[in-house]
């Protein structure tokens, strides 16, 4: 960890705010430039969201082989994933691995967590307080705090007095949780509560689910890769990697479907879907064309899950329960382990709290609908405050005082997800307006510190102190971003990718759906014709 001094700002040319996979990426590139650079992470520890979600099963949907860096060829070679979907501990190692091979903690502060960003037009720099005191300024500031890095909490009648322990799979201890013989509910049953009820249910003499919406669960068919597997990636990568790059997902081992689900006969779309569930993973929705476009194309494949759940719950109350009621991929689609089975076991009990609501906690358990029961241990996966949660935590000011929060009051608003107008220099990673959540993390993450990184060399080399988004070209943008989702399904439903989750969010659908390929290509174009749509001076 960096020491700096504290009787005045530290001063660097670039400021990072956040120390998981997009803020060590853009401090290796930043140096490769020539940048000096700084990263202020508000945890003890590096790793971003695979610092702090530690629950047990978590682990990622997406192929390690995919979710990994692909900017240094020696890194994947000498690096050899253990399954094919990486649990947290070894992700976190990974990021450990890749933070010492290129001596990254030199420039990383942790336990520091911004407060206020504030441009001083003066001499073109943005100043940051942190809560612990300490003060820093560069020329420019790069948020890189994650999308899904603030957690979200329901507030439930006489929680406070509740006497047990309480847990959030997003803030979960770094000590191993025993919850053996223990009375535990789980609130939430979205990814990290797909992932975290089984592997609860092993050890909890009771385990109660409190579930809101139900979700779509696909098997996740995780193996050890077989070497010969392993060899055949590492030989091939750069074709991986330049082919993730183009695609919609920014996932290269998912094919592009072909044709529409309507324009084959039920017993070939029965034997695809049949496929695309044995062989799990997230590309299900990807199976046909339009599955995520049409209405009548959605509802097969959602038709088949729902036979599946029904078919795996025996308790057929229980499995009603469980099967959700809107299209497949409205919502994020879950990969779990033997999740509906779970559900099978005499000592796991569901609770549709959209039919029998919670009526608050007690000292030793809670009540819901005429039932009361005894807890030991709450644990909430009730989500995030997803893709613009952590960067309202901060106060981020323009050089009128002006805020984000005040901006965004009514939805985000940025051109290409990369930069709010009136806020100069100051760049994020994964914005609301890119494809972030709709993608490949690790794909978006490395497109987006590259693009601003020639950026910043650019503007170096052409002796330019400043940028910042043309509002004209912003709300153009916005428009864009509002027709590629309004062609989807997803922009009917209530989910998170619309703040649907948050008391008092605006209803925004935020993540660009057009596909990261050919967001790629916007953003190279934009940059090719001279930062077209961005605002550049001395």
């Amino acid at each position: 960890m960096t020491s700096r001094p504290s009787t005045g700002p530290a001063a660097v040319d670039v400021l990072i705010i956040g120390a998981g996979f997009a803020g060590l990426y853009m401090l290796h590139k930043a140096r490769q430039l020539g940048f000096r650079a700084l990263i202020l992470e508000a945890a003890d520890d590096i790793g971003g969201v695979w610092c702090q979600n530690r629950y047990p099963g978590a682990r990622c949907d997406i192929e390690s082989i995919e979710y990994s860096y692909s900017f240094d060829d020696a890194l994947q070679q000498e690096w050899t994933w253990s399954e094919r979907y990486a649990a947290q501990p070894e992700i976190l190692r990974y990021i450990h691995h890749v933070a010492d091979r290129f001596d990254m903690r030199r420039d990383i502060v942790l336990d520091t967590r911004v407060s206020l960003l504030q441009y001083d037009e003066e001499d073109r720099t943005w100043r940051a307080e942190a809560g612990n005191g300490k003060r820093y300024r560069a020329r420019f500031c790069v948020c890189a705090v994650g999308c899904l890095s603030s957690p979200t909490l329901p507030a439930y009648p006489g929680q406070e007095q509740f006497g047990g322990a309480v847990y959030h799979t997003g803030r979960w201890p770094r000590e191993p949780v025993d919850f053996q013989g223990r009375r535990v509910a789980v609130f939430g049953t979205g990814s990290s509560g797909i992932q975290v009820i089984p592997e609860v249910a092993r050890q909890a003499s009771q385990l109660h689910v409190f579930q809101r919406t139900p979700s779509y669960c696909l098997p996740v068919r995780n193996t050890v890769p077989a070497p010969e597997e392993v060899r055949a990636v590492k030989r091939g990568y750069a074709g991986l990697r330049a082919a993730a790059r183009e695609s919609m997902l920014g996932i290269a081992r998912i094919p592009p479907a072909r044709q529409s689900a309507l324009d084959v006969d039920a017993q070939e779309r029965e034997h695809t879907y049949e496929q695309g569930w044995e062989n799990g993973g997230s590309g299900y929705t990807r199976l046909y064309t339009d599955l995520l476009t049409d209405e009548r194309a959605n509802a097969t494949a959602a038709g088949f899950v729902r036979n599946k759940i029904r078919a795996i719950v025996r308790d057929p109350e229980v499995a009603g329960k469980l099967v959700p009621d809107y299209p497949i991929g409205q919502r994020r689609l879950c990969l779990g382990t033997h999740y509906y089975e779970t559900f099978n076991l005499d000592h796991v009990h569901l609770v549709d709290t959209r039919a029998t609501p919670v009526q608050g906690f007690t000292a030793g358990g809670l009540r819901y609908g005429d039932t009361e029961i005894g807890l030991d241990a709450v644990i909430f996966a009730t989500g995030f405050d997803a893709i613009t949660g952590a960067l309202m935590r901060i106060d981020i000011r323009n050089r009128q005082g002006y805020s984000l929060r005040e901006k965004w009051q009514d939805g985000p608003m940025t051109y290409l997800g990369l930069m709010s107008a009136g806020f100069p220099n100051l760049f994020l990673v994964t914005g609301p307006g890119s494809p972030s959540v709709l993608s490949n993390a690790i794909t978006a993450i490395e497109q987006h510190v590259e693009w601003i990184g020639e950026c910043m060399a650019h503007m170096r080399g052409q002796g330019l102190g400043r940028i910042d988004a043309d509002d004209e070209a912003e709300r153009q943008w916005a428009d864009q971003v509002a027709e590629a989702a309004d062609r989807t399904l997803m922009a009917k439903g209530n989910s998170w990718y619309r703040g649907a989750n948050v008391r008092d969010k605006p209803q925004v659908f935020m993540p660009y759906a057009g596909g990261m390929g050919p967001y790629r290509r916007i953003c190279e174009q934009v940059a090719c014709r001279g930062y077209d749509g961005f605002l550049l001076s001395d």
